[in-house]
């Protein structure tokens, strides 16, 4: 039996965690802990899991083996430590963390630990993502240079709770939205170091820019959707590579696959997985989950340094995977 418990339930998100204990039958949700206790009763009342509004009391009474992070976004760097210092995986929703101090302190707690961090990038688990994955290591659309994304969200303003609209407690919009393109660019093209820019306007539209050994990646993100759009976010990204192009419409579910001998036409897509499925599966096994700790770590950097490019100015900034 894995027991999984909850740190932090004021995102939607968490149902990632509860999806998997309602799939299967070795999974036990034994905890559920957020400051409001009425919504970490809304996730723990349905398992029978115990209630706490202290993450730290939790995880000295319930003793889980995996904890998902899905709180406020400014409280997660903390609760993350705290999980791996008792010794528990984590599966955190996105953003990670909201600063780079917060995320130094996971890294070294997670070398120190042993234990696994994995971010929960559902991107990755697309049919979409998957077959496109297949055709660019089958060598189709030969070197990729060049990486286009844009990711449209509905505002949905009446809804979103106060902490949404603090800068501190929120983190900013490429550090919560960019980071699922940049780790789909950087799977794509290999890419393990270069520089990173950003530019926000008026905290509802932004781009985060990577440039890299002959390669150009541009992810652009926004809380703009209009209201009357059929669906909340109409993400998109285009490989472009010296043999051939890729279009993921991933709010559509299909892949456009163009090439010097192939016209425009729809890639069959496989089955795809809900975001915590494998990782979950890898933990429970005694495995690193594919969206490894330093996949995570990396993607999260590199959107925390464009969210700070862009608050200073656009100036570009260093990353490297080393």
């Amino acid at each position: 039996m894995t027991r999984i418990a909850i740190a932090g339930a004021a995102h939607p998100h968490v149902a990632y965690a509860t999806a998997e204990v309602d799939a299967v039958a070795e999974y036990q949700l034994v905890g559920v802990a957020d400051p409001d206790r009425a919504t970490a009763e809304r996730s723990a009342t349905p398992y029978e899991a115990q209630v706490f509004t202290d993450h730290q009391e939790m995880l000295r009474e319930v003793a889980p083996d995996v904890v998902m992070v899905a709180g406020i976004y400014g409280d997660r760097g903390r609760v993350v430590v705290d999980a791996l210092e008792a010794g528990c995986h984590v599966i955190a929703d996105k953003p990670l963390c909201t600063s780079l101090e917060d995320l130094d302190a996971i890294a070294n707690a997670a070398r120190r630990t042993g234990r696994h961090v994995t971010l929960l990038l559902e991107k990755r688990y697309y049919p979409v993502t998957l077959a496109a994955l297949e055709i660019v290591r089958s060598g189709l659309l030969g070197t990729i240079h060049g990486v286009t994304s844009s990711g449209p969200h509905k505002l949905n303003r009446p809804t979103r709770p106060d902490w949404f609209f603090d800068r501190a407690r929120y983190g900013g919009l490429l550090n919560d939205l960019a980071v699922h393109d940049i780790d789909a660019a950087l799977l794509f093209t290999g890419l393990t170091s270069g520089r990173v820019s950003g530019a926000i306007a008026d905290n509802s539209y932004g781009v985060a820019s990577l440039t890299g050994a002959r390669t150009v990646i541009s992810a652009a993100v926004d809380w703009m959707n209009p209201a009357g759009s059929p669906v909340h976010g109409d993400y998109r990204m285009k490989l472009i590579g010296t043999k051939g192009t890729a279009d993921l419409l991933w709010a559509r579910g299909r892949l456009v696959l163009t090439t010097g001998e192939l016209a425009p036409h729809d890639v069959p897509l496989p089955d795809g997985f809900r975001p915590a499925e494998l990782p979950l599966q890898a933990l429970a096994a005694g495995n690193e989950p594919d969206i490894t700790t330093a996949g995570g770590l990396l993607a999260t950097r590199i959107a925390l340094l464009a969210q700070q490019s862009a608050e200073s100015g656009g100036v570009p900034l260093a990353w490297t995977t080393t």
